[in-house]
């Protein structure tokens, strides 16, 4: 078995793999130029090459928290194992970091396996937040995409109410990819649009509801208060929506984008992240850091502009995307 065959791709569909190799080129030439580097003239990882390891994760946007805790599982295996050759680094490495990554679960990403809910059942509600700018309506309208494509039912809720972009733009996204939008306009109440988009999905019987929400980081307790108002009204049809809580982050951004997920998830209970525009970034090592920073499973990352662009996020499949060279 070769250095880069260390994961098994049998269930990877080569178009998916072909643009999520695409999409983090940037990350992975940057950084295996700079380890090239660092290891040249090596044979043993020694503590310059890890002094020079740590500064390649930080560089790569992994975080410092993150990056300290690669270096100290590094550093006992290289202690438990004697000799350890700068050829093996990249095995170790991207064993380590697939380990620190959260094992996602089924989430919303269940709804894509499931058979027909019936008659009897209730659609599962997705709530997006996040700050204006990252592709959180872009998301939104591929997330659509994907439900449609796979045969399901799907409802769209225009809650960001307060930037008319937002709302024209979801219901340009509902009529390219075929599913309704809920939409009251601009400068109505969120939380309404909320119930009639969810109460729209359960009367025709809709697999999934997804509402957009407002993304502003101003005033935390302004946010805190409406995302909550938005939560309660739509537990009125649905008592235990929303059932996931998608937050949208501009891996681009590198470490705001950290922080602002350490906001939201001050703000509201974030069960899920998508990571968006890592096709133009060579700092993809923000997915790392932010998944084990915060404990919070990335669901989807975009690699580009397709609609198939949005892909379901796989830990394996990412780490020996971002670890293979060409």
């Amino acid at each position: 078995m070769g250095l880069f065959d260390f994961f098994k791709k049998d269930k990877e569909a080569p178009e998916q793999r072909e643009s999520l190799d695409k999409g983090l080129e940037k990350s992975k030439t940057s950084f295996f130029d700079q380890l090239s580097k660092a290891v040249v003239g090596k044979s043993t990882v020694d503590e310059s090459v890890l002094d020079e390891l740590e500064t390649l994760l930080v560089h790569a946007d992994v975080g410092i928290d993150t990056t300290v805790k690669v270096i100290d599982r590094i550093e006992k295996r290289v202690a438990r194992d004697k000799y350890v050759s700068t050829s093996e680094l990249d095995r170790i490495l991207r064993e380590e970091i697939t380990e620190l990554l959260q094992r996602p679960d089924s989430g919303s990403t269940a709804v894509l396996e499931r058979p027909d809910r019936g008659a009897t059942g209730t659609p599962f509600v997705i709530m997006v937040v996040g700050v204006n700018g990252v592709g959180k309506t872009t998301t939104i309208g591929k997330l659509a995409h994907r439900f449609h494509s796979a045969g399901k039912k799907v409802v769209l809720g225009a809650a960001d109410t307060f930037r008319a972009a937002a709302v024209d733009q979801l219901i340009i996204w509902g009529q390219r990819v075929g599913v309704p939008v809920i939409s009251h306009g601009m400068n109505t109440d969120p939380a309404s649009v909320a119930y009639d988009a969810v109460q729209k999905g359960v009367e025709m019987q809709a697999d999934v509801v997804i509402i957009d929400t407002a993304g502003r980081l101003h005033n935390k307790v302004n946010l805190m208060n409406e995302l909550s108002k938005i939560k309660r009204v739509m537990q009125k049809v649905i008592p235990d929506a929303p059932h996931e809580v998608l937050l949208v982050l501009d891996g681009s951004t590198g470490q705001n984008a950290f922080l602002q997920a350490k906001e939201f998830t001050k703000a509201t209970e974030v069960s899920a992240l998508a990571i968006t525009k890592l096709d133009g970034t060579a700092k993809g090592g923000v997915v790392i850091g932010i998944s084990d920073q915060l404990n919070v499973p990335v669901r989807y990352i975009g690699v580009g502009e397709k609609m198939t662009d949005l892909q379901l996020f796989d830990r394996r499949t990412f780490v020996d995307s971002l670890f293979s060279k060409k």
